[in-house]
This record gives structure tokens, sequence and C-alpha cells, in this order.
């Protein structure tokens, strides 16, 4: 073959590759709570630990860096993780001395990894992107990540929503003019909601094709009531629920996902006790017997949120998960209070949202004009959602259908 033959086969070849992506529908990437990568940078005068560096010359990855969940250096990571609450502002902040930025806003890199040495524990919407290269996308040019601070709710997330309408108007005119497939994970669905119910209509019919949701925490989760009184090891048997919670509960982001009352009865016990139940109407009196009144405030600044439940204006795909064993109460045994381990009280959910939230897309049917298509999955787990096959198959027939259309 001569080199003019080569010329001319690259040539198709390029020409075949662009007439692929031009008829592709982008799309962009919204992770869920703990779903985005956090750099971080110190300069401290102080340190809880020894051990603990107080001074960086550059940032390095703090989330997910398994090599800082170890004993003793986990509490390192807790305080340059956690948040500090000041109900006078409505507002938190970092630690003093501690820098952290969310990198890759616009790539696929932050959100497919969490961990950046790609270790499979730190996998996210990998097997998603996967999938989608394989269907003729390219990475960051017709498939974009959207990484936020996962710790904060929308009221201090206000630039994020910005620059997304932003990186949405950029890819739409970047690829033709052709409107936005959205895939927002847990946590993710909520800020997309959030984000849609911004725009004007005449936006968002131009600009979006569909939005995806995988495991929408609609209507919040009882596992956030767990996590504020015991923690979460994030599935780890090296890691203590003890710990984590030290910086989990300091996250305006978890009382945003505490139960919705718009899917929780006011008088429905979440946390049962021989001395007082705890229900939606008394959760005041549960973080003062938690002794963390900061959580009532951050409940306070966010439970707006939850209420507005408007229907987002676009096409949705509500898929997720059910038939695992998920958290519906918390109940302690007689002679014990709030300090002690509970029996955890299962029921129908994906393992982490219960299953009244996952469906809470339902309740929109009757109140758009655009489609609503509910899909669950048996036996699926609320991460596994992300690689599971069922439904990457179905993703994959709904961009190739919708490319068709």
């Amino acid at each position: 073959m001569t080199v003019k033959d080569n010329l001319k086969y690259f040539i198709l070849f390029t020409f075949f590759i662009r007439s692929i992506c031009a008829s592709l529908n982008p799309v962009i990437l919204i992770p869920g709570d703990g779903g985005s990568q956090i750099d971080a940078k110190l300069n401290k005068t102080t340190s809880v630990h020894y051990l603990c560096q107080k001074q960086t010359n550059d940032y390095f990855n703090i989330w997910l860096n398994m090599e800082l969940l170890v004993p003793f250096i986990i509490d390192c990571w807790i305080d340059n993780m956690k948040l500090i609450y000041n109900n006078r502002t409505r507002t938190t902040r970092n630690s003093d001395g501690v820098y952290l930025r969310i990198p890759g806003f616009g790539g696929t890199e932050s959100v497919e990894w969490l961990d950046p040495s790609h270790a499979s524990t730190g996998s996210y919407f990998h097997p998603i992107t996967d999938l989608l290269v394989s269907l003729g996308y390219q990475r960051n040019i017709t498939v974009k990540g959207a990484p936020y601070d996962f710790r904060k709710a929308p009221n201090e997330n206000g630039q994020y929503f910005i620059d997304l309408k932003n990186l949405v108007e950029k890819t739409f005119e970047e690829n033709n003019g052709r409107p936005i497939i959205l895939i927002a994970h847990s946590m993710g669905a909520l800020m997309s909601l959030h984000f849609l119910n911004q725009q004007d209509q005449g936006w968002k019919d131009k600009h979006i094709k569909t939005l995806v949701t995988l495991g929408g925490a609609w209507g919040g989760s009882m596992k956030a009531i767990k996590v504020y009184a015991i923690g979460d090891n994030l599935g780890s048997y090296a890691l203590r629920e003890s710990i984590m919670r030290l910086q989990q509960i300091t996250s305006p982001s978890l009382a945003w996902l505490l139960p919705s009352p718009l899917f929780w009865k006011s008088n429905e016990v979440l946390v049962q006790t021989e001395k007082k139940n705890f229900t939606l109407s008394n959760l005041k009196e549960f973080f003062y017997g938690i002794s963390y009144p900061d959580g009532w405030e951050m409940r306070r600044d966010t439970e707006i949120y939850q209420l507005d439940f408007k229907p987002p204006g676009v096409e949705i795909n509500c898929i997720y998960g059910t038939g695992v064993d998920t958290v519906e109460r918390l109940y302690y045994k007689p002679g014990t209070w709030l300090d002690g381990y509970p029996a955890l009280v299962m029921g129908n959910g994906d393992g982490t949202v219960n299953l009244r939230s996952l469906e809470g897309c339902r309740l929109w049917q009757n109140l758009q004009q655009q489609k609503i298509f509910p899909k669950s999955f048996p036996k699926v787990d609320h991460l596994g959602i992300l690689r599971d096959k069922g439904v990457l198959e179905y993703i994959s027939n709904l961009v190739t259908s919708s490319n068709r259309a």
C-alpha cells in the first residue's frame, strides 16, 4: 500500500469518526455524595497529631486516598476534610490553613476514578464512560464530567450551578447544537433537579435531551440518620464508623439528605429508644440528644431544597435498584441511649436509599408534559448500579436510540 493510499484511508477514517461524533447527543456526568475527587493544600500552624503534615508545597489528593484512611493518619484526614459551621453566617469553612479544590471540572477523569491511581476501589463513573466510548463517544468531547464539593448543599454551591450551565452551553455548541444527556448518580439527581429548576423552560427545551438518574435520593434517606448517630464505614471493615462520623456529620449535604417530610410522615418513628421516640416532628431533640446541635441548624438551612420538589421539565429516565436491605429505623434496646449502638431495622431499597425515595420521580408523572420512565433493577445496590450489566445495557439502548432520533 502506498503512502497516498494510507493517507486516503486515514482521511476516510477521520471523516467516519467525525461523522459518528457529530450524530451523538453529548453526555455530562453528575456525581453524587462522595463522587468527586478532592485535592488539598496545607499551610497550618498546628496539627491534631504529631504524624500530621502541616504544610505542603502543592495540592495532593485527599479524596479518595486510602493511604490517608489508616489508623492515626486518619485523624489528620478528618481535620483536613471536616467543615466548621457558623450559625451566624449559615455557612461552613475548612479548618484553618486547609485549602481544598475540586479538580477536573469538564473532564471525565475525576468522576471516572475517585482514586487518581485508578485502583479498582476508586472506580466510579468509569464503567459507564467506557461503555459510552465503545459506542463512539470521546472523553472530554462528547462525554464530560461535572464534579463539585459534595460536602456542601445547594446554598453553598452557587458557583457550581453557574459553571454547570456554562458547561452545558459550551458542550452544546461544540457538538453541533445537539442537546445534552445528563447522567446523575444519587445526590447528583438532586443537584440536577435544583439546577434544572433554576433554568427557564425554553433553555431546557433547547439544551437538554434527557436526564438519566441512577439511584436518585429524591426524598433523602434514613441512612443519613444512621450516619449522624453512629457514622458509616463506607463498606470497609478496616474503617471505624465512629471515627468516620467525626468528619461525615460536618457536611451540610448530609443534612440535605435527611428523610424528607414529603416522603416520611411527621409522626413516623425514625429512632426508637426506651425513653423517647424521634420523628421528623421532634428531630431537633434528636440532634441535641447526640450532642450535635449544628446538625439541626444545617437541617434548617437545607430543608427548603427538599420542599422545593417541582418537576424538572425534562424527560427523565429514573433508574434504581430494589430488594436490598436498607435502614428504615434505628432501635436502641432498653437500658441504652443515643450514645450506644442501635439495631438497624431494615426495609426495601438499594442498600443506601429507601424505596419510597428512589421512586420519588414517579410523583411527577402527571405534573409535567415531558415523559418519565421509571425502571427498577432487582438486587442492584446503590454503587453497583454504576456497573450493573442490565443498567449498562439500558443506558446503551437509551443513548443509541436518542442519537437516532
